[in-house]
């Protein structure tokens, strides 16, 4: 398995790239999803959800309110981590399980907005960042996802740096620019991702048949 950690700043584009990635063969594990379903109803996720925040954020029938939730953690720090508490060590087991379960020969891409915030330590063999300028991210939170300028801001400065991510990232993907050159620049890296996943499998193939190699050796002593 060859194991790409995708993340990048909210509204940046990561989530378009890892669907071309898809497209052409990837095996997603999506983390925001991962993150829903460790507080769905009846989880122990929700109830220690409930515990710290109480009942205004959950609807009627359970639900997590994510707007009055997210009403209630940005803009307050601690809060915040207080929630990141509670789901960050969920998400690791949920995601490391995912991993775990991928079939040997997948390109398996971990599409994972919070890679450095969370501190994700899955063994990556390779992590691409997905970058858009400031102001773009705000226009497309905007116009996406019916958010004010202020609420999409304030999004925006709880999550890591472009250079923290970048320092993190073997590769930087730039959204700054037309879908269809986006597009172009995330199947050129994929291309190179196939390159890197199969030097990765023929590398263990001999050190498995050197392995076999040396067991028959010792056999014939």
């Amino acid at each position: 398995m060859f194991l790409v950690g995708l993340t990048g700043g909210i509204a940046a584009g990561k989530s378009t790239v890892a669907s071309h990635w898809v497209d052409l063969g990837a095996l997603e594990i999506d983390a925001d999803q991962l993150a829903r379903d460790v507080v769905a109803p009846a989880t122990p996720g929700a109830a220690a959800v409930r515990a710290a925040f109480g009942d205004g954020v959950f609807l009627e029938n359970d639900v997590l309110d994510r707007k009055a939730l997210a009403a209630v953690i940005f803009g307050d720090a601690e809060k915040r981590s207080q929630l990141e508490a509670i789901v960050h060590p969920l998400v690791k087991k949920a995601s490391q399980a995912a991993v775990a379960a991928a079939p040997d020969n997948a390109i398996v891409i971990y599409n994972v907005p919070l890679l450095v915030e969370a501190g994700v330590d899955l063994p990556f063999d390779y992590v691409v960042t997905v970058e858009a300028p400031l102001d773009k991210q705000v226009e497309r939170m905007q116009a996406n996802r019916g958010m004010t300028a202020d609420e999409a801001t304030a999004r925006i400065a709880a999550q890591a740096t472009p250079a923290q991510r970048a320092n993190a990232a073997d590769a930087i993907l730039n959204s700054n620019q037309s879908l269809d050159l986006l597009i172009k620049d995330a199947g050129k890296l994929w291309f190179k991702l196939e390159q890197l996943a199969e030097a990765k499998r023929k590398a263990a193939q001999v050190v498995d048949q050197t392995g076999e190699s040396s067991k028959l050796g010792k056999a014939g002593k």
